[in-house]
């Protein structure tokens, strides 16, 4: 026999089984009769057999040389070859079950024996490992060699989305298995995450006391999976996640099976919490050092300055937020203190601050600035306390430099999510077939809902920029060279704040050409144009620089719509062209307050109209109009321009166009039900003659 249960009894050939007294066995005779060979005996290997009262023999001897279980019927068959009698027979029966008996009870504990040490050796290599991913890859496959499956894998619990998601995979084959979420009670997997308990099935796709799912049975279908076991990471009362042991064929899995994995998963989600304290504590650390730094660099000797060092490195060690460390000071300063977002706290108050590196005075409040690498990240407000001195004051700036550390912390966590947020919006922008379904599921997990009613920004970061004469550039340089380098950090601070923004506010935003777009939310009672305007001032104070933001109208729902958010990209993008040709930069507002003009406005390059907007706009206003003279033959837009150059007059308009009244009657009639009732409104009259004018200027009409 190969491997462990063959292996230890080979190796103790002169251990208990062999060890005998000196003397005869209990009840063998301490002489053979020379020449006598029992048929048990000769099966065994020929030697001198035992006498017949001996039946046992030859099965001790099967044993100890660890002889297969079918070798065990040679003793009886080579009796009953010989004629042996009844008596005999029944007696090699006898010591044969017996010997099977103790052979499988051997097996059993070789078996436990080995399972054992490869448990022991699992935990002691994992206990060494320290990397998380490096923790995870060793379960699945210390998994899969243990129970000798074809595949392994473990899901791990999403206590945000309430779902389970696969996390390490070992030999899978099918990438859409290897992306699987299961809801809490869909497939094995979500039902053993959602009861805690172990789940084993010999045939997956026939097995109906699982919640069958079209996506979780098309990824088990494609990694070709029959026979699945699954048992749950407990963590305290709580799971964590699941360990899955799986063969592409019908498996009967036994018990003992059940419990090694079983015992293997308490290990296991031993060692995931261990691996995750440790990158905890890692970060704490690390944070906890920065902050010692500047502290030691700025405090002196100064006994409160001191105190509140000990008082913030706790909190950096514990965890702590932005709102403990304002506590902490706030205490240690024996007033209030409260963290405030940099478009919430006084303008000329962080601008100050900012710029000298103090704290400074406003009114009866001092503020910090709390700021990294030139961004604005908020501020550090102290009320009540309208004299500070130098001591406290310095506390506060302290504070301030922690602050902006766990922001920072805070932000480079947030950067993942950020960058989904963006693929999300880009998929709605560029992949308008999108399946709703989809887009909707990844929203959720950002906490975004596209079933709500949004609008689109544009946003644009407006420096001046030297022109090589010397005199400020028209519009931001992107020419290579140091003007460039400035217009890209610019652009990359203007993305992370739009990225920030549109995270508080439950939407969605991503770096496009050369700008930033946002899709947000709107609320009740809100407009575009509100909207708009907020989004500019918060942008600006967080860059600190002019930031111009044209929004489009709103968008219903966005997910049910998805090619409607390129659309309204396009509008947001023509209203930010608008505003900065008639000299609104930093400003914010909604396509729909310009009406024609802002959109021929956004649509000029180098004071020449762009001649797609044009035709738009044309279309827009009057191309119903032209659509019926293009299919009827009539003469209705040229009927239109001798009405508005007679001064929408019918008499002037006849003799102008050589028909009778009645004909202008009706003519203006059909343009009415074409145009709607309100085309001779003093708004929707002057768009029709401006669309008229320029429908002539392109030569889209003979006169």
């Amino acid at each position: 026999m190969d491997g462990p249960l063959n292996g230890p009894l080979n190796d103790r050939r002169d251990g208990p089984l062999n060890d005998r007294p000196d003397g005869p066995l209990p009840g063998r005779p301490a002489d053979r009769p020379p020449g006598r060979t029992t048929p048990g005996a000769a099966a065994a290997g020929g030697s001198k057999a035992a006498p017949d009262d001996q039946p046992e023999t030859p099965y001790l001897e099967l044993l100890a040389r660890g002889a297969p279980p079918e070798a065990y019927e040679r003793p009886g068959l080579l009796a009953r070859a010989e004629k042996a009698p009844a008596e005999r027979l029944a007696a090699l029966e006898r010591a044969k079950l017996l010997a099977l008996r103790v052979r499988g009870e051997l097996e059993g504990r070789r078996r436990r024996e080995a399972e054992l040490s490869a448990l022991f050796e699992t935990a002691h290599d994992l206990a060494g490992l320290r990397d998380l991913d490096a923790v995870l890859q060793a379960i699945v496959q210390r998994a899969r060699s243990l129970l000798g499956t074809e595949v392994a894998y473990l899901t791990l619990n999403d206590p945000t989305a309430g779902d389970t998601y696969m996390r390490v995979t070992d030999g899978s084959v099918s990438a859409r298995f290897q992306q699987l979420r299961l809801g809490m009670g869909e497939g094995l997997g979500g039902l053993v995450a959602q009861t805690a308990r172990p789940y084993v099935t010999d045939s997956y796709f026939d097995d109906l006391r699982f919640q069958h799912t079209r996506t979780i049975d098309a990824g088990v279908s494609d990694e070709g999976l029959v026979a699945i076991l699954g048992v749950p990471l407990l963590l305290g009362s709580g799971v964590i996640g699941v360990l899955f042991a799986a063969d592409r064929r019908v498996r009967v899995f036994e018990r003992e099976q059940i419990a090694l994995l079983a015992s293997f998963a308490a290990h296991a989600a031993v060692a995931i919490d261990t691996a995750n304290l440790l990158a905890e504590t890692r970060t704490a650390l690390s944070e906890l050092e920065a902050a010692n730094e500047i502290i030691r660099d700025r405090s002196g000797v100064i006994e409160r300055a001191s105190e509140v060092h000990d008082r913030l490195a706790e909190l950096v060690l514990r965890g702590g937020g932005v709102r403990d460390v304002a506590a902490a000071v706030a205490e240690v300063l024996s007033g209030s203190v409260e963290f405030l977002e940099a478009h919430e706290a006084s303008a000329d108050a962080l601008d100050r601050s900012r710029a000298d590196g103090h704290a400074v005075r406003h009114g009866d409040d001092w503020i910090a600035a709390v700021s990294a690498g030139g961004e604005l990240l908020g501020a550090l407000v102290l009320h009540g306390h309208p004299r500070l001195d130098p001591v406290d004051q310095r506390t506060l700036e302290r504070a301030a430099m922690v602050t902006s550390l766990l922001q920072l912390a805070r932000r480079s966590a947030g950067e993942a999510e950020q960058r989904v947020r963006g693929e999300l919006l880009d998929d709605l922008l560029d992949a308008p077939d999108r399946e709703p379904r989809l887009l909707r599921e990844r929203a959720a997990r950002l906490r975004a809902d596209l079933d709500a009613p949004h609008v689109v920004l544009a946003a644009g970061i407006d420096v001046p920029r030297a022109a090589p004469g010397g005199e400020p550039a028209a519009e931001p340089a992107v020419a290579p060279g140091p003007g460039a380098a400035e217009d890209a950090a610019d652009r990359m601070r203007l993305w992370s704040a739009a990225s920030h923004l549109a995270a508080t506010r439950q939407g969605l935003a991503a770096a496009r050409d050369g700008g930033t777009v946002l899709l947000l939310p709107l609320a009740v009672g809100d407009t575009a144009d509100a909207l708009a305007r907020r989004a500019a001032r918060q942008l600006g104070t967080a860059v600190h620089a002019p930031v111009t933001v044209g929004a489009s109208a709103p968008v219903a729902a966005p997910a049910a719509r998805p090619a409607e958010v390129a659309a309204s990209y396009a509008e947001a993008r023509r209203c930010l062209a608008a505003l900065r040709v008639l000299g609104r930069a930093g400003e914010g507002a909604a396509a729909e307050d310009f009406g024609f003009l802002g959109l021929l406005l956004a649509g000029t390059r180098d004071g020449a109209p762009d001649g797609t907007r044009v035709r738009d706009f044309v279309t827009r206003t009057i191309g119903a109009v032209v659509e019926y003279d293009a299919r009827r033959g009539t003469g209705l837009v040229r009927t239109l321009d001798a009405y508005f150059a007679s001064g929408m007059s019918p008499a002037r308009t006849k003799d102008e166009l050589h028909v009778h009244v009645n004909t202008v009657a009706q003519r203006l009639e059909r343009v009415g039900r074409l145009l709607g009732a309100d085309w001779q409104s003093p708004a929707r009259s002057l768009e029709i003659q401006l669309a008229l004018r320029l429908h002539r200027l392109t030569g889209a009409v003979e006169r």
